[in-house]
């Protein structure tokens, strides 16, 4: 783990604006002990706490300091530095990456489970979102090893693997609460995000699209494959359809395509997220779930 290179990322926002207080917000899916939160309150300088969830304590007037990262990483706590004041009630729109984010599973690997052959596409996945090999590419290789699976392995895969990841629903209750509006965007297919889109009330998604042909997959992607530039494109089309500004716009994902898109939004979040993503993200959430994102910005 990079702390030093999250530290950096995260805490250039601090020194940038520096006259502006900052909270510290510490959660984590066990207990905080009262250890924890005075060596925390030692490094950043911060006199006042407050328990502001279950497991969530927010340090007032904090000041960044190296170690924390390193301390929170070891003990299995996720931070973030906050401006005073800051609240999700500031932004307009959540653009989430899919697979591994919004849900629990890579869709792709589970559909090649159903063939068999999931180690080598596992493979190719890790690959690509480390940054490895280029997204388009890795994807054409993965669909190319599905030729000849039945149709009907999309259906079962969505059926009866696909879970949303934790807080998921917490996360999006609380968004439609402010009114912020919901884009997918994936490097996974359309079969699901549709189907997520409907279940879940998201306003805007866009993935790529499976041949099928007599009730099978033919190996090919129809189209443009929605790779991380495509990503990046159609968050400011949406964003400039809503006629918002960059710093109204969240943008979460864990793979190395996500960060083009993650780059044209305010705030970006590295959810459960690849170093290479960690690293160059506003905040990293390595423990808690995607409600984390709603104690960040209470």
């Amino acid at each position: 783990m990079t702390d030093n290179h999250c530290w950096q990322k995260q805490h250039s926002i601090i020194f940038t604006f520096s006259i502006i207080p900052m909270n510290l917000i510490i959660q984590a899916t066990h207990t905080i002990t009262a250890a924890h939160l005075d060596h925390l309150a030692m490094l950043a300088q911060s006199r006042q706490r407050e328990q502001i969830a279950g497991h969530v304590y927010r340090l007032h007037e904090a000041q960044a300091h190296p170690r924390i990262a390193s301390y929170c990483f070891e003990h299995q706590l996720d931070y973030g530095f906050v401006p005073r004041g800051r609240s999700l009630k500031d932004f307009g729109l959540l653009v989430m990456d899919m697979d591994s984010t919004l849900i629990a599973i890579e869709c792709i690997d589970e559909i090649a489970d159903m063939h068999g052959f999931k180690p080598q596409v596992a493979a190719i996945t890790e690959a690509s979102m480390r940054g490895e090999i280029d997204f388009a590419e890795g994807l054409r290789r993965r669909v190319s090893l599905l030729k000849g699976l039945d149709e009907r392995a999309l259906q079962q895969v969505y059926d009866e693997r696909l879970q949303l990841s934790s807080g998921a629903e917490v996360l999006l209750a609380k968004l439609k609460e402010h009114g912020i509006r919901t884009q997918l965007l994936s490097g996974g297919f359309v079969f699901f995000t549709e189907r997520l889109k409907e279940k879940l009330g998201l306003d805007f998604a866009h993935a790529n699209t499976l041949e099928i042909e007599g009730g099978q997959l033919t190996g090919r992607v129809l189209g443009k494959i929605l790779d991380a530039q495509g990503k990046a494109d159609w968050l400011v089309k949406i964003r400039d359809e809503l006629e918002l500004r960059p710093e109204q716009v969240i943008a979460m994902g864990d793979g190395a395509n996500d960060l083009k898109m993650m780059a044209r939004a305010g705030v970006s979040v590295a959810y459960h997220a690849k170093p290479v993503v960690r690293e160059q993200a506003s905040y990293a959430l390595n423990f808690v779930g995607l409600d984390g994102l709603v104690n960040l910005l209470s």
